[in-house]
């Protein structure tokens, strides 16, 4: 398997860490044996803790107003493959890569034996019907898969029959949808008629669907449909999911969702009914923000991992949901923002691990709502960092990924390779 990174610079930086690391692991296995905790079973499932990087994470990001590129920006799917090796090779927890059609299309066999090369493999197929490709004969601006006009329906629904062969080729085994449909005018559109339609056409998309696949559905609120949108919720991304059949599942934007609504809970109702598909990880301040994973509320996503480690360790059937990232980066390099994503989910993953379940359950039944949430805040409050550098450094990773991603000035290096791209218009991808 290639590593871009030169082995002996992650070698020399962990060299420098190892030492202290090693102190700091040993001092914190001891606190948590107090607790009736074994660090090291910890540590093992951190090690197989796996989150995919979304191929149009690693180039810069924008706003609504504009887009400021980066230095040494990927020109194409090739690029990204490469990007996400070196995401992969420093943290050891993002081992796939999640594709967007017609952003990333090529010839499949390449782009595996691209991918291949690094050993990495491909999460979701995700298609786009919600902005309009190059040489597209009919225009989604008012709709796609809800759209009036049945032939634009039918382009949509083709487009996403086409991502599925090409993930058939890769290996990959779902397919995310989220479309931008909706109405931004009171009387622009019927409602009932809309999501008939809607339904309608992915009924059509997972007829298509290989037995061994799974189809996720996301919600959001609003944007760029502004007054109502087709699949604007979780109700109604369960409804289509109860609809469509057992291998349909709701997918989970963080960023989807009204500001401090209850998101961990609706993870627990998708869980208890079977319908949880799995995540798009990021966070917001204002509304779907795509900022880097636990940079605004950390403890939001302590939360959603708590939900998931309960179903986890007590078995829930059918609990096997997806992770991958998905975040718009303007002011970051990318690369370093996804390590670090990656790393926050590792974190919550664990903190949610350390919570004293037998605890927590006396303290819901006697109704202590203040031992219950201090039982939630102990684990949370835990310095969880000295397993989760280890974890690296067992699986061949960076301890400090930042720190020797920027040692071995791989952005300097492709900014050179790769010719500069011109400031253009707005738009958040």
């Amino acid at each position: 398997m290639e590593q871009i990174i030169s082995a002996d610079i992650v070698e020399k930086d962990n060299a420098a860490r190892e030492a202290d690391l090693k102190r700091d692991y040993d001092s914190l296995g001891e606190r948590l044996d107090r607790r009736g905790i074994a660090i090291d079973a910890i540590s093992d499932k951190v090690e197989k803790f796996a989150v995919a990087i979304p191929s149009w994470g690693v180039g810069t990001g924008g706003t609504r107003f504009a887009r400021f590129p980066g230095a040494g920006e990927p020109r194409d799917i090739f690029d990204k493959i490469e990007d996400c090796a070196v995401i992969r090779q420093l943290t050891q927890a993002t081992p796939t890569v999640s594709l967007h059609i017609p952003w990333d299309k090529a010839d499949p066999n390449r782009l595996k034996q691209a991918a291949s090369r690094f050993g990495l493999g491909f999460d979701s197929m995700n298609s786009n019907t919600f902005s309009d490709a190059k040489g597209q004969a009919l225009s989604y601006k008012f709709g796609s898969l809800s759209h009036a006009d049945a032939a634009t329906r039918r382009q949509a629904v083709e487009h996403n029959l086409e991502c599925i062969e090409i993930g058939k080729t890769l290996g990959s085994k779902a397919l995310t949808v989220w479309i931008g449909d909706g109405s931004n005018f009171p009387g622009q559109v019927n409602f009932a008629k809309a999501f008939e339609r809607y339904l309608d056409a992915m009924k059509e998309i997972y007829a298509g669907l290989p037995d061994d696949w799974k189809l996720f559905t996301e919600h959001k609120m609003y944007e760029p449909a502004f007054y109502s949108t087709v699949v604007q919720d979780w109700g109604t991304n369960y409804i289509i999911a109860t609809e469509l059949g057992d291998k349909a599942f709701c997918l989970v934007d963080l960023g989807h969702h009204a500001p401090n609504v209850n998101i961990e809970m609706i993870v627990s109702r998708l869980i208890q009914f079977k319908k949880l598909g799995g995540f798009h990880f990021n966070d917001s301040k204002y509304g779907d923000d795509d900022l880097d994973a636990g940079s605004i509320d950390p403890y939001r996503l302590f939360l959603v991992f708590n939900e998931l480690v309960d179903a986890e360790l007590s078995g829930a059937e059918g609990f096997d949901p997806a992770h991958m990232l998905d975040q718009s980066h303007n002011v970051t390099d990318p690369i370093e923002s996804l390590m670090l994503s990656a790393v926050e989910l590792q974190r919550a993953y664990v903190q949610a691990l350390l919570v004293d379940r037998k605890a927590l359950e006396a303290y819901q039944d006697a109704n202590d709502a203040l031992m219950a949430t201090q039982t939630l805040k102990a684990a949370y409050r835990t310095d969880v960092e000295p397993i989760l550098a280890m974890a690296r450094l067992n699986t061949g990773g960076a301890i400090d990924p930042v720190s020797a991603y920027r040692a071995a000035g791989y952005r300097a290096k492709v900014a050179a390779e790769r010719p500069a791209v011109a400031s253009g218009g707005g738009g958040i991808v």
